[in-house]
């Protein structure tokens, strides 16, 4: 008896059409449908850990959890354009996403860095303007899609989500304030300060000598982070180091509690 060779089957590919639109840095899914064979417990878990979606009921969960859909993109991937058309907001389920702005000369501002659970590309849903930023995948990193046609059915069947949606504007907005009155008020030391402290306690683990942040930024980071130059931060950076209110270690920092008892100082004067 003659044994013949199974054939094998193609591997699944992009279609030209997503390709020209610049999406082929969206891998393809694993499986068929808008989840792309994750796990669904795992979408529910995400969606109720994000700040926009906090403490609703386990049916707007669900509602949702059937809505978004799975979206994979590589590290260094654009997800969201500046100045483009936006119909869909994000949630991240895991990974890092730079949000920053980019001006006509080229120069580069951090607006901030988002990581597990938080969400972009909410506000041009609602004002149907073009983007007002760029974000960036720092690291491959696993979306959950939600289209405006799709949140606003929602929001319709869950009004609860609509008072998130504004607690969740009035947080950024509080932030802008915050990040503005630090440009008027504050040096460039200040703004380090602020920051490597700021990313401490959002990312640090604690430590013997104070929080860990695993990854360091890189000078050129924290330039684009507090609006300076890589050589004023290099200089800034430097001093903290010598006078041991940060600790350089390899690729990760240590924030003393020093540090952070200055910012609490400045903060409050």
């Amino acid at each position: 008896m003659t044994l013949h060779a199974r054939p094998s089957l193609p591997t699944p590919t992009m279609s030209a059409p997503l390709v020209a639109a610049g999406y082929s840095h969206l891998r393809p899914p694993p499986a068929h449908g808008p989840h792309a064979g994750e796990d669904p417990a795992r979408i529910r878990a995400t969606i109720a850990r994000s700040p926009l979606f906090a403490a609703l009921p386990i049916s707007a969960i669900e509602d949702l959890t059937a809505r978004v859909a799975v979206r994979r993109v590589a590290a260094g991937a654009v997800v969201v354009s500046q100045d483009e058309v936006g119909d869909s907001l994000f949630v991240i389920m895991s990974g890092r996403i730079k949000v920053m702005i980019t001006g006509e000369s080229g120069r580069e501002v951090t607006l901030s860095l988002l990581r597990s659970g938080e969400s972009f590309g909410e506000m041009a849903l609602f004002d149907e303007s073009p983007r007002s930023a760029n974000c960036v995948a720092v690291e491959p990193t696993t979306l959950l899609a939600l289209s405006r046609e799709d949140l606003m059915r929602h929001v319709q069947a869950h009004p609860r989500t609509a008072m998130n949606l504004l607690g969740e504007m009035a947080r950024r907005l509080r932030r802008a304030d915050q990040t503005i009155a630090q440009l008027a008020l504050c040096d460039v030391n200040e703004r380090l300060i602020f920051r490597l402290v700021g990313l401490a306690r959002e990312e640090g683990a604690q430590g013997p000598d104070g929080l860990v942040v695993r990854r360091r930024p890189t000078q050129q980071e924290l330039a684009n982070m507090i609006g300076s130059c890589r050589e004023t931060i290099s200089r800034a950076f430097n001093q903290l180091a010598r006078d041991g209110l940060i600790i350089p270690r390899g690729r990760s920092l240590v924030v003393t509690p020093n540090l952070i008892e200055r910012a609490e100082k400045r903060k409050a004067a």
